[in-house]
């Protein structure tokens, strides 16, 4: 799943580099496409970088959540870029944000759904730890002090 994500990711870096949102700000576009650009741009490699570190340790929920929320954030963005790209560059590499976005789509829904079950087992694993460690109070206080030598 992860390599997938990133190998999706990683092809919207060349495509992002191809659209010029200060030449479509000089047609008369909002000059907020150019920002949502620049942050369209700085999370994916946000989202490259926590997607790595999740593959590196993937049993760790905040990585986890991270490359969930990356993203998430990617995809908000992209929606406005993708607009812009439509009306005032090409709509043919629109479409072709669109379709890389899409196909990661899949990617997202079994990534969430590792984020749901690895939150579980780590909420499992609590459960298990405080009740033997209530066990192990209990034993302890159960037990009868022993005299001085």
């Amino acid at each position: 799943m992860l390599s997938s994500l990133q190998a999706r990711a990683k092809q919207l870096g060349p495509i992002l580099d191809q659209l010029k949102p200060a030449d479509w700000v000089r047609d008369g576009a909002p000059a907020q496409y150019t920002g949502q650009w620049n942050t369209a741009k700085s999370e994916l490699g946000y989202l490259l970088a926590s997607a790595q570190t999740l593959a590196k340790d993937p049993d760790k929920l905040p990585a986890a959540l991270d490359t969930l929320f990356r993203m998430q954030a990617l995809n908000s963005t992209l929606g406005s870029v993708i607009e812009g790209t439509r009306k005032y560059q090409n709509p043919a590499i629109a479409d072709l944000v669109q379709a890389i976005a899409d196909e990661n789509d899949h990617n997202r829904d079994r990534l969430r759904q590792y984020v749901m079950d690895l939150a579980a087992e780590k909420e499992h694993e609590l459960q298990v730890m405080d009740a033997e460690a209530q066990r192990c109070r209990t034993t302890v206080s159960n037990q009868k002090p022993q005299g001085k030598r």
